[in-house]
């Protein structure tokens, strides 16, 4: 397939790459055009260049595309996402595909599905997980929207997924975002979980390798994660984990479960303080220095690719 790609950041790239390899052409743009640049060197440096293009603007990249144009856009939520996809929808006739990659909130995605519907543009929201560990493991996609866009983009998915992962519709709208929003809200649940324990562990009356435990912890225990082979990757790389600052950034999508598990009476406890754990460690050095935020920071970094302070 043909398909415009917006966004080159440490998702975008590696989707790129995965869907070139997949033997689709890939028309790509990005807001910073040296990042461009080291793409294509990149791929010329591993002989994966083959259906690459480069496109000079946005106009550029839709204009180029044939018929239907498919264009995804991997982008930060928010204004950023908000700004591109009206200039996407300027060039886009009816029948055409966009699609929303980025974590978005679900009621803005419904918005924009409803929107581009009275247009006759097909738009999909699509929740990509895995991190920046999918390019080798497959991507689990969570996909709402359109249903003839997503039966006409499944070469895409399947592609994206190989060779572990995944996807799924659920329905029109936003309900693709829904789904990767309660994800992510999780996610925050869990990784928080596994930076108490350990931090219970570095005060054990023992002396606790705890890099040992996190091996053995990933041998089919029942915490047994793909998040516990972070933490073990994490581990080896610094074994208390002593060069890193507890300061962990939160992106929203936790917030946004949280809001709605309060919108619709439901309890959102465990994700709601791990939440606030996040919040407080930019301020608390309590917080900050303890070894629970230096394991989520750690985390987060290895799962996401997601910048760490150093101490």
């Amino acid at each position: 397939m043909q398909i415009g790609f917006i966004g080159l950041g440490k998702m975008g790239t590696r989707m790129a790459e995965k869907l070139l390899a997949g033997g689709h052409t890939v028309i790509a743009w990005n807001r910073s055009p040296e990042v461009v640049e080291q793409f294509r060197l990149h791929l010329q440096d591993t002989g994966k260049s083959d259906g690459f293009v480069a496109a000079e603007n946005v106009k550029n990249l839709v204009v180029t595309l044939g018929s239907p144009k498919i264009v995804w856009l991997m982008l930060p939520a928010g204004e950023a996402t908000e700004n591109i996809l009206k200039e996407v929808e300027g060039y886009c006739e009816k029948g055409d595909i966009i699609v929303d990659g980025g974590n978005a909130f679900y009621k803005d995605t419904q918005k924009r599905y409803e929107d581009l519907s009275q247009k006759g543009i097909r738009f999909l929201g699509v929740g990509v997980s895995g991190g920046v560990k999918a390019f080798e493991n497959g991507y689990p996609m969570m996909i709402g929207g359109d249903q003839s866009a997503y039966e006409e983009l499944k070469p895409l998915f399947e592609t994206l997924m190989q060779p572990h992962g995944g996807y799924e519709y659920f329905g029109e709208g936003g309900a693709g975002h829904f789904v990767k929003m309660v994800h992510n809200g999780i996610e925050y649940g869990m990784m928080q979980a596994i930076g108490e324990g350990f931090g219970v562990l570095e005060k054990a009356p023992y002396s606790l390798d705890l890099l040992k435990t996190a091996n053995l912890w990933q041998k089919n225990t029942i915490v047994t994660s793909f998040l516990m082979e972070c933490a073990k990757d994490a581990l080896e790389k610094d074994h208390d984990l002593s060069e890193l600052s507890g300061v962990i950034d939160a992106t929203g999508e936790a917030e946004w479960t949280v809001n709605q598990a309060k919108e619709v009476g439901v309890f959102a406890e465990n994700i709601d303080q791990s939440l606030d754990f996040r919040r407080r460690s930019k301020t608390d050095e309590n917080v900050r220095s303890s070894f629970a935020a230096r394991m989520v920071a750690a985390l987060r970094h290895e799962f996401g690719g997601h910048k760490v302070e150093k101490k």
